[in-house]
């Protein structure tokens, strides 16, 4: 049996498109690997998805507990990590001439899985 875990961060306030910058440069990597690559990455989008990351592990090391079997993290891949885009706060700013300019502050939904790699 193939061991999966997966993790889900919901409302995280920061544009889909800039977390999936992110997220595309872990997918299908080693676990180490990928927590090596969000630590040096400049990017701010790489904290609210290491957080995601680790907590797909913790997932994984708990599932394989209770399941009274032995999972080691250095065979773990990130198998999907994807964004999806969350609801978006709709804000006002004031513009030129007593106007008011939209602002669409928007959210996204981090869901990264891990699996034992096979073999």
């Amino acid at each position: 049996m193939v061991m999966e875990a997966r993790a889900i961060a919901r409302h995280v306030r920061m544009s889909p498109r800039k977390v999936r910058l992110v997220v595309d440069l872990i997918r299908g990597r080693s676990v180490n690997d990928a927590m090596t690559v969000l630590r040096f990455s400049p990017k701010a989008a790489a904290v609210p998805v290491g957080k995601t990351l680790r907590s797909a592990i913790a997932n994984a090391q708990d599932r394989a507990e209770r399941d009274g079997e032995m999972v080691d993290v250095d065979d773990l891949v990130v198998s999907r990590a994807f964004v999806d885009e969350g609801p978006t706060l709709k804000r006002w700013r004031a513009a030129a001439m007593g106007r008011a300019m939209p602002r669409r502050r928007r959210t996204s939904h981090i869901t990264v899985e891990v699996s034992e790699q096979e073999g």
